[in-house]
């Protein structure tokens, strides 16, 4: 699994996540987004239908009919309904669940940098994890490790 920690300092989150998805979605990856705030995913989906002019990226939220259809799908739960491979926890919150994903992204803020660097510690000894992390830098995001 790929573990990916983004450090973001510049918002907002619901920004952050449609560049995720249109990376995701510009390799034809599913994606599902997780985030226990029912406002914030729906300022989410907001923000995927605005992300490009020429192009919408289309998304729905779990429970909706037809959301097992959806490329990328807004949950409350790391339950993948959609099939997606990659995940992204928007709400910085890590969840067990995250580790059956190919690709995880754990996004959190300056409040939650402690609980990232627990969870980064808890991988440290995992030979089939591999970890990066990345920041904000001058509106940029940089690797970091």
């Amino acid at each position: 699994m790929q573990l990916d920690f983004w450090q973001y300092s510049q918002g907002p989150v619901e920004r952050i996540v449609a560049l995720i998805a249109e990376r995701a979605r510009a390799g034809s990856e599913r994606l599902l987004v997780v985030d226990a705030d029912a406002a914030r995913r729906a300022g989410t989906a907001s923000a995927l239908w605005d992300a490009k002019p020429e192009a919408f990226l289309a998304n729905g939220q779990a429970g909706e009919p037809h959301s097992a259809r959806q490329p990328i799908l807004l949950s409350g739960t790391c339950d993948a309904l959609n099939g997606a491979r990659f995940a992204v926890l928007a709400d910085g919150q890590w969840r067990d669940e995250a580790e059956g994903f190919e690709r995880t992204i754990l996004l959190f803020g300056e409040r939650q940098v402690e609980a990232a660097r627990e969870v980064w510690r808890r991988f440290d000894d995992r030979q089939d994890v591999t970890r990066g992390y990345f920041a904000q830098e001058a509106g940029k995001w940089v690797k970091k490790a």
